[in-house]
């Protein structure tokens, strides 16, 4: 059930009717509701996957009251320690377990060996990453003393398995998410008004730029490579880079907003990275509740461990980060040379102690960046590009056959299929980074609040919606982040 069908809006309209209008400033029986629609929306997906929810669930409930609980320092880490243990254990099960086996059978039949490992075929429960993530967090945070365990079971089942968030993020930590659950919500008509907003600008990114950059990147990366021109390559790269943000950030868009409509309010999970100056920026603006909690639980611990390393142990804790960020994203060996390289590429900013530095975006007095800014942006996104070949790509092998082939003679030829049939989504693509260009201070691309004029805002609202009628052309694209 993905947001923009017509089964999630009749769904969410029964959810919606029912909280708000018969369970009014009922806030317990408005997280029964909330659970009993998590769970539904899990299960509609596949049913099979619901009882690993479930368990992971009753199982990370007792836990954090053990930890909480414990007597001693050493059991305390005990029941923390078993919990990590589980938690890794489950997603290297459901994720990781035939791409091991392959990799192994691999390497042992390069030495001349032969196995006899076979592969399963194992169910991938969809939205596993994500919430096996908040239940760690949940888990880590007790031990830290930062969050006190919930006793209520149905709050913290609800934060587990909150429908709009469950399947690809944000990832909420428990501090800032389960308060919201135990306090009294009422509809709020501004918040609800902006909710909706960010849930038409998540629709836009999704349904008019991303799936039609999708069109164009499949023929191109699904097909023989050998057969396009390097111009065609570096286009289809263009567009991937663009379509990832677009599907990604639109999905944010629309949980968050969806959330809002309910009364919560979720972890922000993009701030325009495009925009970014270097990839350390990027990443502070990119999937940022996935990129916080990396930097949390992952980066500053081994940067703690190695600090007597000095530099070099930052770089050594920032290339485990992304290698474990890659590996997050799926079980191919793409994804771990991604992660990799983009860990490499904070190297240079480690050495010059410009990492942590946040450069101001300068523009001319009518908006546009000046040059500098430009040539960073530019040169930012030209490594994003690079990178997402990983991304993308079926085997390494095939990564770096795309690699090799865009520097070709034909890189100065037309790319196959510009003509007036891609006029359209390039008007779709302009009109998403003029948007958010010019909206890079408020919270998302549709944030009128600075417009005073109610006439401005429907034209605009009318004119998203009318695009949405006239160019939309499929319904059923799943996000991407759901294979994740």
């Amino acid at each position: 059930m993905i947001f923009h069908s017509v089964n999630f809006l009749v769904f969410f309209a029964i959810v919606f009717s029912l909280y708000h209008f018969f369970l009014k400033e009922k806030t317990k029986w408005q997280n029964v509701l909330l659970l009993v629609a998590s769970y539904v929306f899990y299960a509609w997906a596949n049913w099979k996957i619901l009882p690993l929810l479930g368990v992971t669930t009753v199982i990370f409930y007792f836990l954090g009251i053990a930890i909480s609980e414990a007597k001693t320092e050493k059991r305390g880490q005990l029941y923390t320690t078993l919990g990590i243990l589980f938690a890794v254990g489950v997603l290297l099960y459901f994720k990781y377990f035939n791409f091991f086996i392959s990799s192994f059978g691999a390497l042992f039949e390069n030495f001349g060996l032969q196995t006899n490992l076979h592969t399963f075929k194992i169910l991938l429960p969809i939205g596993v990453s994500f919430y096996t993530f908040r239940l760690l967090s949940y888990i880590i945070d007790i031990r830290q003393d930062i969050f006190k365990p919930t006793r209520n079971i149905v709050t913290f089942a609800t934060y587990v398995a909150f429908f709009p968030c469950i399947l690809s993020g944000p990832i909420d930590r428990p501090a800032t998410f389960i308060p919201q659950l135990q306090n009294r919500r009422t509809f709020n008509y501004s918040i609800a008004i902006d909710g909706l907003r960010q849930i038409l600008w998540g629709l836009f990114k999704k349904m008019l730029v991303a799936d039609y950059c999708a069109i164009y990147v499949h023929h191109v990366f699904d097909g023989n490579i050998y057969v396009q021109t390097a111009s065609t390559l570096i286009f289809a790269l263009f567009l991937l880079t663009v379509q990832i943000y677009a599907d990604f950030s639109g999905y944010s868009d629309m949980a968050i907003g969806i959330a809002k409509l309910l009364g919560f309010r979720v972890t922000k999970n993009f701030d325009f990275p495009f925009f970014a100056q270097n990839i350390a920026d990027f990443w502070r603006k990119w999937h940022i509740s996935f990129t916080s909690w990396l930097t949390d639980y992952i980066f500053m611990p081994l940067s703690f461990t190695w600090r007597k390393l000095g530099k070099w142990g930052m770089i050594m804790a920032i290339i485990v980060n992304f290698v474990i960020c890659g590996l997050w994203h799926g079980d191919n060996w793409t994804f771990v040379l991604w992660g990799f390289y983009h860990g490499l590429l904070f190297i240079p900013l480690i050495m010059s102690g410009a990492m942590f530095k946040k450069n101001k975006i300068l523009t001319y007095q009518w908006g546009f960046p000046k040059p500098k800014v430009l040539l960073n942006i530019m040169l930012t996104f030209g490594l994003i590009m690079v990178g997402n070949i990983f991304f993308r790509a079926d085997s390494v092998n095939h990564a770096i056959e795309y690699f090799v082939n865009i520097f070709d003679k034909s890189v100065l030829s037309v790319p196959w299929r510009i003509n007036s049939d891609y006029l359209i989504p390039m008007l779709f693509i302009i009109v998403m980074f003029t948007v958010e260009w010019f909206q890079r201070q408020k919270e998302h691309g549709l944030d009128l609040s600075g417009i005073r004029s109610h006439f401005l805002k429907f034209t605009i609202y009318g004119a998203l919606i009318a695009m949405l009628f006239l160019y939309c052309r499929n319904t059923d694209n799943p996000f991407i982040y759901f294979q994740f």
